[in-house]
C-alpha cells in the first residue's frame, strides 16, 4: 500500500481493512476496470479511494500541482457526493490532494472558480457535472479514472443519459470502476458498453445480506400503522432513527404527528433546499434531533454514525430499495434494526420483498403500550446513573432530599420525572393473521361525556367528530365510541386527554353552538343501547311501509315511470271477438290537395345529403 495512504488510515484508527477494501487493493487489479458489488456500509468509499490511488498518484505517492482533474467520482445525490468528498479529503490529505465538488443546489459560479484554480479529484452528481462539461467549465482530457458510486441507484433515478454523455467525454484509456450494492441487468449492460474486460469483484458475505442488521416485520391492524411506528420508536429509544416514506405528503404528516407527540424530529424530502437538508442532518449528528422522516431519494447517501433504527412506514417498491434503506444502519460493524410496518393488505408484498432481498425477518406484533412501559422500566433500572459517585456539588442537595423524604417517595418522584420526559405509548388493536381487518380490542383508560342533542336534533357522528377535535383541541385517535340516541349522544374520550379537552372547552363544556357536554361518573351501558335500523340521507329511522305487489304498476319506457295505462279490456263479446284495432292509419302524401292525386315521389336523390346553398 502507498505510504501516504497507509499513514492516513493509521491516523483514522484503521486496524484492518474490510473485505471489499482488501479485494479491490489486490496488486493484480491495479490497472483493471472493476465491477464491484458490496453491501451498503461496507466501506466502499475508502475502497475505491485506495483502488484508484496507483492510477492517479505520482511515483512518490503524492500529487503534483493541481490543474485539470485526474479522477472523477460520480454519486447519485448531493448528500452522498459531499460525504464522499469528506472521506477523500482525509484519505488523500498527506498526498496534497485538492478535492472539488460539483453538486446540485450549490452556487455554480463558486464551483467554476474552484475548477479554474485546479483540482486533482472532482466529486459530482451526474446532472451538475454534465452542465459544467457543456459550459466548458471542466476539461476531462487528463482523466485517468472514473468511479460510479451507487451505480444502480443512478440508473433508477433516470441518470442513464447523463452518465453515457460523461463517459463518452472521458478518454478511452481511463480506468472505470463501478460500485453497486446490486448488479441488475442495466448495470451489466452499462459495464459492457463503457468498461474494458472488467473484473467482477463480489465481496464475501454478499449471499447473506446485512449480517449486522436485525430485520423485523410487524403485523399491525389497518388503522394502527402510525401508532405502531410511535411505539417502535419508544420501544427502542435509539440515538438516531430513520423513518422512510414513499411520498412527501406522508413525510409532512408523520413529521407533524411526531412533533406533536414530543419527539425531536426533522424531515428530509425533495422540496427542501440544500441548506435546509444540511441543517437537518447536522441536527441529527449533534443530537438535537433523534428522528428523521425522509423519502428514498432524499435519504440516499445519509451517513449518521449513531443510526440504530430504520422504520419502513411505507413498504418500498422493490427489494433493492429495501436493502438500500436498511443499509443506513448496521454500518462498519455496528448493530442495527430494520423494521417493516405491515398492515394486513401488504402482507404478501412484504414477503415478496424480503424473499427478493434474501433476508430473513422475524415476524411478530408491534410493541404494545405495556411492552413499551416494561422496556422503559428496564432501561431505568439499568441506567449508569445509579452507579455514578455523588459529586461535591450534588452532596448538599442529596443530603437535604434524603433527610426530608423517604426512599419510597424519592423513587416515586424520580419515576414520575423520568416518565414526564417520554411520550406516552399508543394502545394498539390486534392484527388478523389472515389479512382481514380487525377492530380495536382496547382503547385504553377512558371517560364518557353526554351531549344534550340526539337524532331528533339531527346529530350525526360524521360532523360531531371534527367538532369535538376542533373544540377540544384533540386528535381523532383520542375519541372512542360515539353513540347517538334519540335526544342525547354519548361520547368516549381517552383519559390522558381529559384535562386538555375540558380546558379547551371551558367551564361550561359548550361544544361550539352544537350543544353542551356533561362528564359522566361511569360509562353508559352502550351494549344495550338501541341502534337505528335505517339511517338514510334526510330521513329518520322510522319503520318503512311494507311492500305490496299490488301497488306495482307496469313500467313505461317513454316516461320512464310506473304509470303506463292498463292493458286493453273488451267492453262486450263482439269487441272481444274483433279484438283491439291494430290497423295503422296511413298519412296523406305530401302535396296532395283534396280531389287531386298525390305528386309522384322523387327517388332520384333519396338517401343523399342535400348541399347547402352558396352565398355571395
Amino acid at each position: 500500500m502507498i505510504e501516504t495512504l497507509k499513514n492516513a488510515l493509521d491516523k483514522r484508527g484503521y486496524e484492518t481493512l474490510t473485505q471489499v477494501q482488501k479485494d479491490v487493493t489486490d496488486p493484480a487489479l491495479e490497472s483493471s476496470d472493476l465491477l464491484v458489488s458490496a453491501q451498503t456500509g461496507s466501506g466502499k468509499t475508502v475502497a475505491f479511494g485506495l483502488a484508484i490511488a496507483p492510477t492517479i498518484l505520482e511515483a512518490d505517492g503524492c500529487f503534483s500541482r493541481a490543474n485539470k482533474p485526474l479522477a472523477l467520482v460520480i454519486a447519485p445525490t448531493r448528500e452522498l457526493a459531499l460525504q464522499v468528498k469528506r472521506e477523500l479529503d482525509w484519505l488523500y490529505a498527506g498526498a496534497g490532494a485538492v478535492v472539488a465538488s460539483c453538486v446540485g443546489g450549490m452556487d455554480m459560479r463558486t464551483e467554476r472558480r474552484n475548477l479554474d484554480r485546479g483540482a486533482h479529484i472532482v466529486v459530482a452528481t451526474p446532472g451538475r457535472l454534465r452542465d459544467h462539461i457543456q459550459r466548458n467549465s471542466i476539461k476531462l482530457g487528463d482523466i485517468r479514472a472514473v468511479v460510479l458510486d451507487e451505480a444502480d441507484e443512478m440508473l433508477d433515478l433516470g441518470f442513464r443519459e447523463d452518465l453515457e454523455f460523461i463517459l463518452e467525454q472521458a478518454p478511452d484509456d481511463r480506468r472505470t470502476l463501478m460500485f453497486s450494492a446490486t448488479v441488475p441487468k442495466m448495470i451489466a449492460t452499462l459495464a459492457r458498453n463503457y468498461q474494458k474486460d472488467a473484473v467482477r469483484v463480489t465481496a464475501v458475505g454478499e449471499s447473506r445480506q446485512h449480517d449486522d442488521i436485525e430485520y423485523r416485520a410487524l403485523n399491525v391492524a389497518p388503522r394502527d400503522s402510525e401508532n405502531a411506528i410511535i411505539n417502535v420508536l419508544r420501544y427502542y429509544e435509539a440515538k438516531n432513527a430513520l423513518v422512510f416514506c414513499n411520498t412527501r405528503a406522508m413525510v409532512n404528516r408523520l413529521t407533524t404527528r411526531f412533533s406533536n407527540r414530543g419527539f425531536s424530529v426533522v424531515a428530509l424530502s425533495g422540496e427542501l433546499s440544500q441548506n435546509e437538508r444540511t441543517h437537518a442532518l447536522q441536527a441529527m449528528r449533534d443530537g438535537r434531533a433523534r428522528v428523521c422522516v425522509a423519502t428514498d431519494v432524499a435519504a440516499r447517501g445519509i451517513d449518521l454514525p449513531n443510526l440504530e433504527l430504520v422504520i419502513h412506514a411505507d413498504l418500498p417498491s422493490n427489494s433493492e430499495t429495501l436493502l438500500h434503506r436498511s443499509g443506513r444502519t448496521g454500518r462498519a460493524g455496528r448493530k442495527g434494526v430494520s423494521t417493516l410496518i405491515v398492515p394486513p393488505k401488504a402482507r404478501r408484498k412484504a414477503e415478496r420483498l424480503l424473499r427478493g432481498a434474501k433476508v430473513d425477518a422475524n415476524w411478530g406484533e408491534a410493541p404494545s403500550a405495556d411492552a413499551v412501559i416494561k422496556r422503559d422500566n428496564e432501561r431505568l433500572i439499568d441506567a449508569p446513573t445509579w452507579t455514578q459517585e455523588i459529586s461535591e456539588d450534588e452532596r448538599s442537595a442529596v443530603d437535604r432530599l434524603v433527610e426530608k423524604f423517604s426512599a419510597e417517595q424519592l423513587a416515586a418522584a424520580f419515576l414520575r420525572v423520568n416518565n414526564a420526559k417520554q411520550s406516552a405509548p399508543e394502545e394498539l388493536g390486534v392484527s388478523h393473521e389472515k389479512g382481514k381487518p380487525a377492530p380495536r380490542t382496547t382503547f385504553g383508560p377512558s371517560v364518557w361525556f353526554s351531549l344534550n342533542i340526539g337524532r331528533s336534533q339531527r346529530a350525526e357522528a360524521k360532523w360531531l367528530l371534527p367538532a369535538l377535535c376542533k373544540g377540544g383541541n384533540i386528535d381523532n385517535g383520542d375519541i372512542g365510541a360515539i353513540r347517538v340516541q334519540e335526544n342525547e349522544t354519548f361520547i368516549e374520550i381517552t383519559k390522558k386527554s381529559l384535562n386538555g379537552f375540558t380546558k379547551a372547552l371551558g367551564k361550561g363544556l359548550q361544544l361550539e353552538d352544537r350543544g353542551q357536554l356533561k362528564l359522566l361518573d361511569k360509562a353508559p351501558d352502550i351494549a344495550n343501547m338501541p341502534r337505528p335500523r335505517f339511517e338514510g340521507k334526510g330521513k329518520k329511522p322510522y319503520d318503512k311501509k311494507p311492500y305490496d305487489k299490488s301497488d306495482k304498476k307496469p313500467y313505461d319506457k317513454k316516461k320512464k315511470s310506473f304509470d303506463k295505462k292498463p292493458k286493453w279490456q273488451p267492453e262486450s263479446d263482439a269487441a272481444f271477438n274483433e279484438g283491439p284495432d291494430t290497423s295503422k292509419k296511413k298519412r296523406p302524401k305530401k302535396n296532395a290537395a283534396p280531389g287531386k292525386p298525390a305528386a309522384p315521389a322523387n327517388t332520384k336523390n333519396k338517401g343523399k345529403r342535400r348541399k347547402p346553398a352558396k352565398r355571395d
